[in-house]
């Protein structure tokens, strides 16, 4: 799917003259919440995967505690971020927002607590 293509997208069942566009803000936060949200999906995989050598190798890693952590706010920002790019409005803003929070809570208490 190209950009133009992209951009031409209306909301099902707006007729003619109806169209709603998002804003380059909303894109802008779109895009930043997809990326973080990949952040979080790989930072996820590698504490699990941590966890996994850990224990197999017989050397501390993260505790139950933080994998779970790490796995409840993946999937908490690819749900987010699933209504960020399927809607549009406040409810795509506000799903770009959670991603954020959920990430910004994420690093408090697991990384720099």
């Amino acid at each position: 799917m190209s950009i133009d293509e992209y951009e031409e997208y209306t909301e099902p069942g707006a007729g003619p003259g109806r169209e709603r566009r998002r804003s380059g803000a909303s894109r802008g936060l779109q895009a930043l919440s997809g990326a973080v949200a990949a952040g979080v999906v790989v930072l996820a995989l590698v504490v699990v995967g941590t966890a996994y050598l850990g224990g197999r190798r017989g050397f501390p890693g993260p505790g139950g505690m933080s994998v779970g952590a790490h796995i409840v706010a993946a999937v908490a920002v690819v749900v987010a971020q699933w209504f960020a790019d399927h809607r549009r409005g406040a409810v795509a803003v506000g799903g770009s927002i959670a991603v954020l929070l959920v990430t910004t809570l994420l690093l408090w208490t697991q990384w720099w607590g």
